[in-house]
């Protein structure tokens, strides 16, 4: 089955064709960011973004399909993300496959965002089927979710503040690195001094599953805020390496409450924060112990992009989901 995906939940527009069935395969995924446009900013700027998108939709959707050497004609479906999300840059990609979709007299699927990026792990070669454990972790999102089938999803745990992507790029910022400061804050931890800094735990001090990035984030803004007022210098890699390691326990310690709980042996990690080599790592290593399964989909489609949502969309078909044009965009939901 060949799907049409397209995804413009935040910042970056993405138009995708996949193939799946016995085998998953991406046919093109064309992904135009905005990271240079809001990096002006510190931030994304939603309406910008909506901008950006209607500027980039029309022209990514006909490269994916050329790329794929298809024509909509050969399309069997049309997913797209309807939320959450931004809800002025999700109306444009929504209401535009809505277009093709009517026109051409195509199914038209709505995909929630999270569904989609734990859905990436579909084109691994060895892929998890359900059921399992993700977390889902990006600049927007930080959830842990019970996956009971290809379409039925449950938070267990969330954070209630911060997501733990939104974290690092503000700890990043104050320390004067560029927006996304994520990728660079990996580097650097990479090279510090992980125990040079004792940050506190995001992990809920109860039995919850839930996390909170703000406290984190703000005793570490603080400590640099602090640092720069007595004009005293500082480790930048020192701090990204305290700062990671704390994430990650804190990540490892709800996880471990989590399999505890539910008689599942998969972990699927997802979004874009799973892009970063010491969360792999660190859960590498913790599922190897527990003698977990352990799925992290390529870098490449960690990021928001087409081909997840065509995987979800897939699915999503196969139980009936689909659509008609009064489909709408919404910008939370309880797998937020």
């Amino acid at each position: 089955m060949k799907i049409l995906s397209i995804e413009s939940s935040c910042d970056e527009t993405s138009a995708a064709v996949v193939e799946m069935g016995e085998q998953n395969r991406i046919l093109s995924n064309i992904v135009a960011s905005q990271i240079e446009i809001h990096a002006l900013y510190g931030g994304v700027v939603p309406e910008i973004a909506s901008r950006a998108h209607i500027e980039a939709v029309s022209e990514i959707t006909y490269r994916a399909l050329s790329e794929a050497g298809i024509t909509l004609k050969d399309i069997d479906a049309i997913g797209v993300t309807n939320g959450p999300g931004l809800i002025g840059a999700l109306l444009v990609g929504l209401n535009f496959a809505k277009s093709l979709a009517v026109s051409n007299g195509i199914p038209l699927i709505p995909v929630n965002h999270i569904k989609g990026h734990t859905a990436a792990s579909y084109f691994l070669e060895d892929r998890p089927e359900p059921p399992f454990i993700a977390l889902v972790a990006s600049g927007g999102h930080t959830s842990i979710i019970l996956v009971e089938s290809y379409t039925k999803f449950t938070t267990i745990g969330r954070t209630r503040d911060d997501a733990i992507g939104e974290s690092f790029d503000k700890v990043a910022r104050i320390m004067g690195i560029p927006y996304p400061g994520g990728a660079e804050m990996d580097r650097l931890a990479s090279i510090g001094d992980k125990s040079a800094i004792r940050f506190p735990s995001a992990a809920i001090a109860d039995d919850s599953l839930d996390f909170s990035f703000s406290g984190l984030k703000t005793n570490a803004v603080n400590l640099l805020h602090n640092y720069g007022q007595k004009n005293e210098e500082y480790s930048k890699e020192d701090v990204a390496a305290s700062y990671t390691k704390a994430v990650c326990s804190s990540i490892v310690k709800k996880l471990s409450l989590a399999f505890d709980r539910y008689d599942v042996k998969k972990l699927v990690l997802a979004g874009g924060v799973a892009a970063n080599s010491h969360i792999r790592k660190e859960l590498t290593s913790f599922c190897g112990k527990r003698k977990i399964a352990f799925y992290v989909p390529p870098k490449n489609l960690c990021g928001d992009n087409g081909a997840m949502i065509g995987a979800q969309a897939y699915y999503e078909y196969l139980d009936g989901n689909t659509a008609g044009s009064d489909l709408n965009a919404y910008p939370s939901s309880q797998n937020d």
